[in-house]
This record gives structure tokens, C-alpha cells and sequence, in this order.
């Protein structure tokens, strides 16, 4: 459980995301996870078409990859600074994958060896 900026106690899921030494825990509202069923559509039917990872075309991502290919975005919105769509991504990847408590997103550029414990 956590506090929001309002004092209002909500469920909260945390989700550590390692991008090569750096490390941050993410919390998660689990309202944000269950209630967020429209963006995560979208994503869905974006990576539906098809996806680039890395070098390779997959013509239709499992969950797996799909998680794989949101944890790299993920990577480029903590570079960013881009809060919104890092919690967004984590609650997808929280969705998808709900007994992960890590994301070790690869650096090197090779999505696909993105690991998930």
C-alpha cells in the first residue's frame, strides 16, 4: 500500500527495472495495471503488425517479446525522463508478466536479451 499526492491509500506493486549499473524501483498503482486496458489495446495492435527486434523481424510477438519490445521503450522514456510512459510501461510489462519483480533491460542494443526474474 501507498500513499498518492491526495493522502488517498492505494494498492501499489513495485517493479525493479536494471538498465546496465543503474537500478530503480518503479511503483505501480495496481488501479494503473488492471484500468489502463485501452493503451495497453493499443500496444497490442501496434506490435501485432509485427516488430523489429534487434535483427530480427518477428511477424507476430508473444508476450515475451512484446515485453521485451515495451522494456525497450521503457529504456528510452528513463532516459528521457518521460514519467507517464514509464509507469504506463511497467504496469503493461505488470500485466502481462505479474510474477515478475525484475526487468534487466539490455543496453547493448539487442532487445531480445532482455531478461525478466
Amino acid at each position: 500500500m501507498g500513499k498518492l499526492n491526495g493522502g488517498k491509500t492505494v494498492a501499489l506493486r513495485t517493479l525493479e527495472v536494471v538498465a546496465g549499473e543503474q537500478s530503480y524501483k518503479i511503483k505501480i498503482p495496481e488501479q494503473l495495471i488492471t484500468g489502463a486496458n485501452e493503451v495497453f489495446e493499443k500496444f497490442d495492435r501496434d506490435m501485432a503488425r509485427g516488430w523489429q527486434m534487434s535483427r530480427v523481424w518477428v511477424a507476430s510477438p508473444d508476450a515475451r517479446q512484446r515485453c521485451q519490445i515495451i522494456a525497450d521503450r521503457l529504456l528510452t522514456a528513463i532516459h528521457h525522463r518521460r514519467h507517464p510512459f514509464i509507469h504506463i510501461a511497467c504496469a503493461y510489462i505488470a500485466r502481462e508478466m505479474p510474477e515478475v519483480k525484475r526487468v534487466i533491460i539490455d543496453i547493448d542494443g539487442d532487445m531480445t536479451q532482455t531478461e525478466f526474474e
